[in-house]
C-alpha cells in the first residue's frame, strides 16, 4: 500500500499490516480490489495489470501454424535428415529425382501437420465455447450480462445453481443463510462428491446485487500456482471509518474454474485468478515425457543403418575411382568430359559423388516408419478403452489411456510398486471394534445403555467408565470433517430425517457411523455449531472454534470445540506413532496392546486423545491460529509449528479399528504377476502389522515365505542403530547369496528355488539407508540393501511418506540393467511414485482422482492390471517390435539390390528402380499390411495369455529387439536382397527372353527385381500373421493388387497419356514372357524358403511344448502349494520362519 493510505488506516489495521511485515513487497503476492472499487474515494485508483479471462489451450494460430509446425517437425532427426537429402538432390546432380525423397517427406510432414492442425482446431473450438459463454457481473449494483472472456480480476460474479465457475473466485456470499455452498470438481480432479465451501462471516449477509456493490475490501493472496488444493490469502474489509477487519482465506474459500455449483441457488464471488492464470489452466501443462524401451531401440537401429548407409556410399565412391583409374573407364571415346568437368577439383568431385551415393541409398532409412509407429500407438490405445473387461458397473467407467506412447512398455515391466489402501483393498471402511481405557469393545451393541463387550477386567468404577465411554464417542462425533446431506428441505436435520454422510476420507465416515451404532449420532453443522444426538436422545451443540486439518506429515487431525456450558476441549485422532508421544507414558500400554492386536488382524487403527483447555490458554491459542492463518508467506510451515505446539499434553482415551476389505481378485492378480516373473513391492503408509496381514491375505507373502525384517523394532536392540542395521544387512545378504549365487535382474525370473524370501522395511529404516553417513562402515548400505531386494520375491515398505515412495522407485530404476518399473495407486500420496516410474497407473478410487489424472493409464480396479499387462502389454510389445524389425528388413531388401547393381554399371549411380517405385514403395505398396498387422495381430489367444502368465517372460527384457533378432532380420534381408538381384541377373544371362528375339533393358531388369521384392516382403508378413481378419486379407492382397494395377497404369496401359515416360509398356511386356513368370515365382519361393522351413520347425517344437505343458499341469495339480489360511484364523506369534 501507499504511505498515505497507511497513515489513514486505524491502529488495528496498522497492527495487522505489521504482523505480516514485508509480505506486501513480495513478488509472490497480489492485491485485488473487490468490485474494482478503491477502498477510499480520496485515493487514486491503482491501475491493475492482470491477464484477461480468455482460455487459450491451442498451440497455433492461423498465421503461425505453418512456420511453427514445420519447425517442430524438422526438430525430429529423421525428418531433418530427409530434408537434407532432398536439398542435396535439388542442388547436386544426383542420379534420382528430388521427387523420390521429397514426396515421401512431404507425405509424412503433411499427414502429421493435418493431424496436429485438426487437433488444434478442436482446441480452438473448445476455447471459443468457454470464452464466449454468458456470465453476469455486478456493476453499479446491477447484473450486467457479459462474455466470459471479458471478466477482469476484481469483478464480482454471480453464478447460478448447476453453472460452472468462469474463473477462480473467492466466495463472498451464497443463497444459504450460513454462507456455504456445495461444489463438485469432477472436471478438475474427477471427484464426484460434493465439497463444501465457505464465505467469511463478515460478507455472508451480502446476498443481493445492491448490498454486494457496497462492499469495500481488498484481497491479498499468493500469485497463481497450479496446486488445486492449496490457497493462501486474506481479505481486508473496510467500514466507513476505514477500519480494516482482516480474515484469513484458504482453499475452503476458493471456487475453482471448471467446478460446478450444486444444491445452492446462487453465489457471489470475486475473481482473483482469470484466464491462463486459473488453477485449471495452470494444470494444462503436460507431465514430463516418458520414452519407451522400443523408442530407444529404434534410435539404436537407426544409428546402425545410418552406419551401413555411410559405409555403402564410401565403398561405392572408393570403388568408382578405383575403376576410373583406367583412362578408358574414366573417359571412354563415346562419353568425353566437358571442359568444366576436367577443371573441377577431384576432392570436390569425390564429395559430390559421395553425396550422390548417399541419395541413391538413402531409402535404407525408413522415414515413413515414424508415421506408422505413431498411428499404431494412437489407434492401438483405443483397444484398452474399448475393452469391456475393464468396465466397472459401480463407477460406470472403464479404462482410460492418458498417453499412447507407452503401450508397448506394458509388456516389459520388471517391477510393480503398488499402494495398499484403495489399491489392494476396497477403501470401503467398516467400524469393527474400539478400545477405551484398555477395555475392548466390538462394533455391535445389544443394549443402548453402555457398550456390550469388554476384554479383561474393568479398571474403573462403573460411572467413570460410562463417562469415558461417552467422552470417547463424543470425540468420534466431533473430530472429523464429515458433512451431512439430508433429504429434508428444512435447514438442518431432525431425528427422523434420512441423511447420508459425505467426506473425502472413508475412515471418518466409518468412525462417525461406528459412534452412531453406540447411540451417539452426528446431526451435522449449522451456523458453526456441531450437533450431536446422545444415547438419551438429547441434542448437544458444540461451537466449532478451530479445525486443525490432517496432513501426511503430522498424521493426525484435531478440533477445538466449546460446550454449551462454556468448557473448551481439544479432540485429536491420528496414527499411534503420531499420538503416543503426546500423551502420558502410563496411559499408552493398555491401548497399545489392543492397537497391535487389531493391526495383526489386518485392521486400520487410529488413536483418540483429548485435553481440556482453560479460557486463558485458549486466548493464546486463538491468537496464534488467527495470526498464522493471516500469513501469506510460509503459511503451511507456520501453521504446522503452531499445530505441533497445541497438540501436546493430551490424555489418551482409546483407539479404533476399522476394516478395509481386500479388493476382488487382488490375490489372484498378485499370483499371476509373480508367475509372470514380475517382482511386486507394496509401498504403504500403514502400520507394519496391518500391512503384513494384508500382504498375506493377497498372497504377496506365502505361508512358506521367509521374512527378513529391517524395521525400527529390529534395529532398536542396539544403542547405535547404524551398527545393528549394518549387521542385519550383512547377515541377510550372506543368507541370500547362498541361495542365489549368481542371479541377475533378468535371470531372477527363472531362478527361483523352493524357498521364497520376502523383505519388510519401514520408512525410518529406509531413511537410515538412503541418508547414511559416509564413514567406511555405512557408505555401502544402499548397495547391500539393493542386493537383498533383488533376491526377494516380494518387498513390503510400510510407514512410507509420499516422497519415500518416489525414492524407492527411483532407486530401482537406476539398478544395473535399467529394469522397467510400474507404479499403481489411487490417492494423491501415490502421485509422486506414479510420475517417477516408467509406467504410471491410477486407480479410479475413493480417495479422489489425483492419481488417475497424473497417470499414463487409469483402470477402475487392481484386478484389471492382470489383463492390462499379460494380454494388452504382451500383444502391444510383440506388434510394435515386429513392426520396427519389419520396416528395417523391407528397406534393406529394397536397397541392397540397388547397391549390388552399382558393381555392374561402373558405379555410375544409375538407379535400378524407376522414380515412381522409389517414391511409392514405403508410402503405398508396403505400408498398410504392416499397419494392420501391428493393430490386429494376436500370435497367442488373449485368454491363453491371461491364463498362462509364464508367457510374459518370453518377451521380457526387450527380447524381440535385442541384437540376436536384429541380426536375424538383417541377415534375412541380406539373403533375400541377394536372391532378388542375382536371381534376376542369371535370368538375364539368356540373350533374349521373348520368342521374337527382343532384348530386355535395364528398366525391365529393375522392374522384375522390384516385383519379386514387393511380393516377397508382403507374403513374408502374411506368413507371420497368426490372427487373420477380413482387414488383413483386404490390405495384404489389396496391396499386391494395387501394385499390379499401378504398374499397368504407370506403363501406359490403363492411362495412355503416359506414353512419353521411360516405363511405357515395360511391365506389360515383361509379363508376356513365360520365363519371367516362372523366374518371379521361383525367386519368391527361394526367398521365403528359410522362413517356411523355420515355421515348420517351430510348429514341431510347439506341439512338443504343448505335450510337456500338459504333463506339467498334471504334476502341478498334484503338488500345488498349500492355500493360505483365512486372515482371521492366522496369528503371527507362532511364525517360526521369522528372522
Amino acid at each position: 500500500m501507499k504511505e498515505k493510505e497507511l497513515k489513514q488506516m486505524t491502529i488495528p489495521a496498522q497492527r495487522l499490516m505489521a504482523r505480516c511485515a514485508g509480505e506486501e513487497k513480495r513478488v509472490g503476492t497480489r492485491t485485488v480490489f473487490v468490485g474494482n472499487h478503491p477502498v477510499s474515494e480520496t485515493e487514486a485508483y491503482p491501475a491493475q495489470r492482470f491477464c484477461d479471462n480468455r482460455i487459450v489451450s491451442s498451440k497455433y494460430t492461423l498465421w503461425n501454424f505453418l512456420p511453427k509446425n514445420l519447425f517442430e517437425q524438422f526438430r525430429r532427426i529423421a525428418n531433418f535428415y530427409f530434408l537434407i537429402i532432398f536439398l542435396v538432390q535439388v542442388t547436386v546432380d544426383t542420379p534420382t529425382s528430388p521427387v523420390t525423397s521429397g514426396l515421401p517427406l512431404f507425405f509424412v510432414i503433411t499427414v502429421t501437420a493435418i493431424k496436429q492442425g485438426y487437433e488444434d482446431w478442436l482446441r480452438h473450438r473448445a476455447d471459443n465455447e468457454v470464452n464466449k459463454s454468458t456470465v453476469y457481473i455486478i456493476e453499479n449494483a446491477k447484473r450486467v450480462r457479459k462474455e466470459s472472456e471479458k471478466i477482469k480480476v476484481g469483478d464480482v460474479v454471480e453464478v447460478q445453481a448447476d453453472e460452472t465457475f468462469p474463473c477462480d473466485l473467492i466466495l463472498l456470499s451464497s443463497g444459504t443463510s450460513d454462507g456455504t455452498c456445495y461444489v463438485t470438481t469432477a472436471s478438475l480432479d474427477g471427484e464426484s462428491n460434493c465439497k463444501t465451501h465457505y464465505a467469511v462471516h463478515d460478507t455472508i449477509a451480502l446476498c443481493t446485487a445492491e448490498s454486494i456493490d457496497t462492499l469495500r475490501a481488498t484481497i491479498e493472496c499468493e500469485q497463481p500456482q497450479p496446486d488445486l488444493y492449496k490457497f493462501v490469502g486474506r481479505i481486508n474489509i473496510y467500514s466507513n471509518s476505514l477500519e480494516a477487519v482482516a480474515r484469513s482465506l484458504g482453499p475452503e474459500n476458493l471456487l475453482l474454474k471448471g467446478a460446478t455449483l450444486k444444491n445452492t441457488k446462487k453465489i457471489y464471488g470475486v475473481a482473483v485468478y482469470t484466464g491462463m492464470e486459473t488453477k485449471m489452466a495452470l494444470n494444462y501443462q503436460g507431465k514430463s515425457q516418458k520414452r519407451s524401451a522400443v523408442e530407444k531401440s529404434i534410435n539404436a537401429f537407426l544409428i546402425v543403418y545410418l552406419f551401413i548407409l555411410l559405409t555403402k556410399a564410401a565403398v561405392c565412391t572408393t570403388l568408382k575411382y578405383v575403376w576410373q583409374s583406367n583412362p578408358y573407364n574414366d573417359e571412354p571415346w563415346y562419353n568425353q568430359k566437358t571442359q568444366k568437368e576436367r577443371e573441377t577439383l577431384k576432392v570436390l568431385k569425390m564429395f559430390t559423388d559421395f553425396l550422390s551415393f548417399m541419395v541413391l541409398f538413402n531409402f535404407i532409412i525408413p522415414v515413413s516408419m515414424y508415421v506408422t509407429v505413431e498411428m499404431q500407438k494412437f489407434l492401438g490405445s483405443f483397444f484398452i478403452s474399448w475393452d469391456k473387461d475393464f468396465y466397472d458397473e459401480e463407477i460406470n467407467e472403464g479404462a482410460l489411456v492418458n498417453t499412447s506412447d507407452l503401450n508397448e512398455e506394458l509388456g516389459q515391466v520388471d517391477y510393480v510398486f503398488t499402494d495398499k489402501t484403495g489399491t489392494l483393498t476396497e477403501n470401503s471402511m467398516e467400524f469393527i471394534e474400539c478400545s477405551i481405557d484398555g477395555c475392548k469393545y466390538n462394533g455391535v451393541t445389544e443394549e443402548v445403555d453402555g457398550l456390550s463387550q469388554t476384554d479383561g477386567p474393568l479398571t474403573h468404577f462403573a460411572k467413570a467408565v460410562k463417562d469415558r465411554e461417552e467422552l470417547f464417542l463424543r470425540a468420534l462425533c466431533l473430530c472429523h470433517t464429515v458433512e451431512m446431506k439430508t433429504n429434508d428441505t428444512v435447514d438442518g436435520a431432525t431425528e427422523s430425517a434420512e441423511f447420508t454422510y459425505v467426506s473425502s476420507s472413508p475412515d471418518e465416515i466409518a468412525l462417525v457411523k461406528g459412534a452412531k451404532k453406540f447411540g451417539f449420532t452426528f446431526l451435522g453443522t449449522r451456523n458453526g455449531h456441531m450437533r450431536v444426538e446422545n444415547q438419551r436422545k438429547e441434542i448437544e451443540e458444540y461451537e466449532l472454534l478451530h479445525t486443525l486439518h490432517f496432513d501426511s506429515v503430522r498424521r493426525r487431525m484435531s478440533v477445538i470445540v466449546k460446550t454449551q456450558i462454556g468448557e473448551i476441549y481439544l479432540f485429536c485422532k491420528g496414527a499411534d506413532s503420531a499420538v503416543f508421544p503426546r500423551v502420558p507414558v502410563d496411559e499408552i500400554e493398555p491401548t497399545k496392546r489392543h492397537v497391535e492386536h487389531s493391526a495383526m488382524d489386518g485392521y486400520r487403527t487410529l488413536c483418540v486423545a483429548f485435553k481440556k483447555i482453560t479460557p486463558d490458554d485458549y486466548e493464546k491459542i486463538n491468537r496464534q491460529l488467527v495470526e498464522v492463518k493471516l500469513a501469506l508467506q510460509d503459511r503451511e510451515e507456520k501453521m504446522e509449528k503452531v499445530f505441533d505446539d497445541i497438540e501436546t499434553n493430551m490424555n489418551l482415551i482409546g483407539a479404533t479399528a476399522v476394516e478395509d476389505k481386500l479388493q476382488d481378485q487382488a490375490a489372484e492378480t498378485i499370483d499371476a504377476l509373480h508367475a509372470a516373473g514380475l517382482k511386486v513391492w507394496v509401498l504403504t503408509g500403514d502400520k507394519m502389522e496391518t500391512a503384513k496381514s494384508t500382504c498375506y491375505a493377497c498372497r504377496l507373502f506365502q505361508t512358506g515365505t521367509e521374512l527378513l525384517e529391517l524395521t525400527t523394532k529390529s534395529i532398536e536392540e542396539c544403542e547405535r542403530k547404524e551398527d545393528r542395521l549394518h549387521e542385519l544387512l550383512i547377515e541377510y545378504r550372506k543368507k541370500l547369496l547362498r541361495e542365489f549365487p549368481k542371479s541377475t535382474i533378468r535371470s531372477h525370473k527363472k531362478a527361483w528355488t523352493d524357498q521364497e524370501y520376502g523383505l519388510i522395511i519401514d520408512g525410518s529404516t529406509l531413511s537410515l539407508i538412503l541418508n547414511s553417513s559416509q564413514d567406511s562402515s555405512s557408505n555401502n548400505y544402499k548397495s547391500i540393501f539393493l542386493q537383498i531386494c533383488m533376491k526377494c520375491t516380494a518387498v513390503l515398505c510400510c510407514r512410507m511418506a509420499p516422497l519415500q515412495k518416489a525414492q524407492i522407485v527411483r532407486m530401482v530404476k537406476n539398478l544395473k540393467g535399467s529394469p522397467i518399473t510400474l507404479s499403481i495407486g489411487d490417492g494423491a500420496n501415490d502421485v509422486s511414485m506414479i510420475l517417477e516410474s516408467h509406467v504410471g497407473i491410477g486407480i479410479k478410487g475413493k480417495e479422489g482422482r489425483q492419481a488417475a489424472r497424473n497417470s499414463d493409464y487409469s483402470v477402475p480396479k487392481f484386478k484389471h492390471l492382470k489383463k492390462l499387462l499379460l494380454a494388452h502389454g504382451h500383444l502391444y510389445y510383440v506388434r510394435i517390435a515386429h513392426l520396427v524389425q519389419y520396416f528395417f528388413y523391407k528397406n534393406l531388401c529394397f536397397i541392397l539390390p540397388q547397391f549390388l547393381y552399382q558393381f555392374f554399371c561402373g558405379f555410375s549411380q544409375q538407379p535400378l528402380y524407376d522414380a515412381a517405385y522409389l517414391t511409392m514403395y514405403n508410402i503405398c505398396f508396403t505400408s498398410l499390411p504392416i499397419l494392420a498387422y501391428s493393430l490386429l495381430e494376436q500370435h497367442i489367444n488373449i485368454d491363453t495369455l491371461t491364463s498362462e502368465p509364464r508367457l510374459y517372460m518370453n518377451i521380457s527384457g526387450n527380447a524381440m529387439l535385442q541384437l540376436g533378432p536384429f541380426l536375424y532380420w538383417t541377415f534375412l534381408a541380406a539373403f533375400e536382397g541377394t536372391v532378388f538381384f542375382f536371381g534376376t541377373y542369371f535370368l538375364f544371362q539368356t540373350s533374349s527372353l521373348e520368342d521374337n528375339g527382343k532384348v530386355y533393358g535395364n528398366w525391365t531388369f529393375g522392374t522384375i527385381v522390384f516385383t519379386v521384392l514387393v511380393f516377397t516382403v508382403t507374403l513374408k508378413l502374411a506368413l507371420d500373421t497368426r490372427f487373420w481378419t477380413w482387414i488383413n486379407h483386404f490390405v495384404i492382397w489389396g496391396s499386391l493388387a494395387f501394385y499390379v494395377f499401378f504398374s499397368f497404369f504407370w506403363g501406359g496401359i490403363i492411362w495412355p497419356f503416359l506414353k512419353q515416360q521411360r516405363m511405357y509398356f515395360v511391365f506389360a511386356q515383361m509379363l508376356s514372357s513365360v520365363s519371367t513368370w516362372l523366374a518371379i515365382v521361383f525367386l519368391i519361393f527361394i526367398s521365403l524358403f528359410p522362413e517356411i522351413l523355420l515355421i515348420v520347425l517351430k510348429n514341431v517344437r510347439r506341439r512338443s511344448a504343448r505335450r510337456n505343458l500338459s504333463c506339467r499341469r498334471a504334476s502341478d495339480s498334484l503338488s500345488a502349494r498349500p492355500s493360505v489360511r483365512p486372515l482371521l484364523l492366522r496369528t503371527f506369534s507362532d511364525e517360526s520362519n521369522m528372522l
